[in-house]
């Protein structure tokens, strides 16, 4: 972590151009994937997975915040959970609390 809920994501250049990420993920949106099962890490591990399978680690932004992925892939969060061992209401938008 290198700041409050922002994440350094490094991929390395064995199969791929290097690139580094920071990547945010507030609590509630940490808590809507995960449940709180795991840490933090492992979701954001799981997210770029998800992301490496679909883009090329340079197309992936230097700075992302994970709930805006959902924007741009549909089944983002039903496959984040489903590797995180959830399933999740995906009709429900974290984002749209008033907390």
């Amino acid at each position: 972590m290198v700041a409050a809920n922002t994440y350094q994501v490094a991929v390395d250049g064995r199969e791929r151009e290097p690139s580094l990420h920071l990547v945010s993920l507030s609590q509630e949106y940490y808590r809507h994937l995960s449940g709180g099962t795991v840490t933090h890490e492992w979701v954001i591990v799981q997210a770029f997975q998800f992301l490496l399978e679909r883009l090329a680690n340079t197309d992936i932004r230097e700075a992302l915040d994970l709930a805006d992925v959902a924007g741009r892939f549909d089944d983002f969060e039903s496959e984040v959970a489903r590797r995180l061992g959830r399933r999740i209401d995906t009709t429900i938008n974290p984002t749209s609390s008033s907390e």
